[in-house]
């Protein structure tokens, strides 16, 4: 299967306007990269929509996300950070923006979210049916895990980063939980090996994104990666891991 003949759900993109506020996280601010850019890198894909995920630098800003989702237009969702004061009217109304899910993210200095994590992610979920996503190096990932596993809808991003954190993700995606085949440059084993074992684990699981900008990472995202996938499972298996599976986890209709 060639990559640029398959469609394309992208679970996992950054749009960083500088328009909107930015924060510096550990002394790190992003170039800009618009709608404008991210539709003109993915221009040679039959793209069906996305997923606009807040970086650390955007901290708890709704304003971008809300101008993102509504210029990408259709089919494109968006992941936010909040915090845990975040009131059950602020939920709803980020709802019918498009926003579908909350993220903690452990990797960017927001270990404090770990006191919170349980109750906030259950809280969203009753309130307006939102999963929870994860960004969490190595040995954290297996730490987190009695509270991972016990929520009710879960990603992970970037593989789990690390091969410390393998065997506590395979356990994970066992249970049900999604994980991102994002990021190919931040992790630090084989890929086509982990994409093989956490398939076998759950056919469901894995989701693709292009981690487009690629902000910190070693290596920015490549037409290589979705090739990669395409080379490395049955061509129905890297269908539902380049659009069907995000499709459904994201709660968009079967017909994107």
């Amino acid at each position: 299967m060639s990559y640029n003949k398959v469609r394309l759900f992208d679970a996992h993109l950054h749009i960083i306007d500088s328009r909107f506020p930015l924060v510096a996280n550990q002394g790190y601010l992003p170039d800009e990269y618009t709608h404008e850019h991210y539709l003109a890198d993915m221009l040679n894909y039959e793209l069906v929509g996305g997923v606009v995920v807040s970086g650390s630098f955007q901290a708890q800003d709704q304003s971008y996300l809300q101008e993102a989702l509504k210029q990408l237009g259709k089919n494109f969702v968006g992941v936010t950070q909040l915090s845990p004061t975040v009131s059950d009217e602020e939920l709803i109304r980020l709802n019918h923006q498009g926003v579908r899910a909350i993220r903690f993210n452990f990797k960017r200095g927001g270990s404090g979210a770990i006191s919170y994590i349980d109750k906030l992610a259950r809280r969203v979920y009753d309130t307006v049916g939102w999963h929870s996503e994860v960004y969490a190096d190595g040995e954290l990932l297996a730490e987190l895990c009695p509270i991972l596993e016990s929520l009710p809808a879960l990603s992970i991003d970037h593989l789990g980063l690390s091969r410390r954190a393998f065997r506590t993700l395979l356990y994970l995606v066992e249970k049900g939980v999604k994980v991102k085949a994002s990021g190919f440059s931040r992790v630090d084993f084989d890929i086509p090996s982990a994409i093989k074992a956490l398939y076998a684990a759950n056919p469901d699981a894995l989701m693709f994104g292009s981690d487009l900008p690629s902000t910190r990472a070693p290596q920015r995202f490549r037409h290589e990666d979705i090739q990669l996938i395409c080379d490395t499972l049955e061509p129905d298996h890297a269908k539902r891991v380049l659009s069907g599976n995000a499709i459904r986890f994201y709660r968009l209709k079967s017909g994107v």
